[in-house]
């Protein structure tokens, strides 16, 4: 074992935060019943903002970034894993209050950890990740809200973000006719092959407050972006449509009114992905399952951890699509 663990690790100093590559001792890692050798690590926008300082992200600094890793079990104090088994770890406080999967070696509860499920490479689970995994819980809880393909066709918008473009796969591969929302025309192609029927231009921000119905245009859709766009598109729900609201890349705050819930009975739908044991492993399991993407491939940019800062660059200036995955540890 290396005396020491190369880490990537966030700092606060009069009242700025910094992130910078460095050495761990063993030690120096936090508790939890689980060891494991980190092989990759994903690169999602909270990710971003966390290492730039950009968002109120980390909860306590000194802390190794990274909110999802996927790797290799050495030392197990829980009856659920053994040395050898391949895990993906994320949620809870991994890489926000507790160090995360930007380093070699990481120490995490039991309840942090998944088992690669049967049907996944390591690296296609790194590169599911904490988006995979939101993609597919907003998808079931569409579901259980009434959302079937017959119902019409469903809005993604920030379509070129991680889980925005799983999403599109997923709901592709379930029959459900996607349609694309994006600011990036370039981008048309590679939204199609990722299952998209149609690919749109993102509507502009609106300059007033939208009329509390418009004509109705979506069975359903997956909100990253939340702000003045969930406002806009909130009234141009069809009856009964569901909303997955997944992200809040364009505000926090949003002015509606309750007629399109009163009147069409519409369903906006929080997708929080911090869950019991039992449901991460039944999504983990459908992700391999009934959910696996086609795409993952297409989605994926695999790069080697030193260019990690320049990744998070690229997503915070919005130069950036799909999945990054850093190489920590594997062959």
């Amino acid at each position: 074992m290396s005396p020491t663990v190369k880490a990537y690790l966030i700092e606060e100093a009069a009242g700025a935060v910094r992130a910078r590559f460095t050495s761990l001792a063993p030690e120096a890692l936090d508790a939890g019943d689980v060891e494991l050798r980190i092989d990759y690590a994903s690169v999602n926008y909270k990710d971003a903002l966390a290492a730039t300082g950009r968002g109120r992200i980390i909860r306590r600094f000194p802390c190794v970034g990274g909110i999802d890793a996927v790797g290799v079990v050495e030392r197990s104090g829980s009856a659920r894993f053994a040395a050898g088994d391949a895990v993906v770890v994320h949620g809870w406080g991994f890489g926000v209050s507790h160090h995360g999967g930007y380093a070699e070696r990481a120490r995490v509860p039991a309840e942090w950890v998944n088992r690669v499920p049967a049907g996944l490479t390591p690296l296609d689970a790194v590169t599911l990740g904490t988006a995979g995994y939101t993609a597919a819980l907003a998808v079931e809880l569409m579901q259980l809200n009434g959302c079937r393909p017959e119902r019409g066709p469903v809005l993604v918008n920030g379509a070129t973000g991680g889980v925005a473009g799983i999403a599109i796969d997923l709901l592709a591969r379930l029959g459900y006719e996607v349609v694309a929302a994006t600011s990036k025309a370039d981008e048309t192609d590679y939204l199609l092959q990722l299952g998209a029927r149609r690919v749109i231009a993102a509507a502009p921000a609106p300059g007033a407050a939208p009329r509390p119905l418009e004509s109705a245009q979506w069975a359903a859709a997956v909100d990253s972006l939340g702000g003045e766009p969930l406002a806009a598109l909130i009234p141009r729900m069809h009856k009964d449509a569901v909303i997955a609201s997944i992200g809040n890349a364009a505000g926090i705050a949003f002015t509606t009114t309750v007629m399109p819930f009163i009147l069409r009975g519409v369903r906006l739908v929080g997708v929080n992905s911090d869950n019991d044991v039992a449901t991460r492993e039944h999504l983990w399991q459908r992700l391999a399952g009934d959910l696996r993407p086609r795409h993952l491939a297409r989605l994926r940019q695999l790069v080697p951890f030193d260019e990690l800062p320049a990744v998070m660059d690229a997503l915070v200036a919005g130069r950036h699509r799909g999945r990054s995955v850093v190489r920590i540890g594997a062959a």
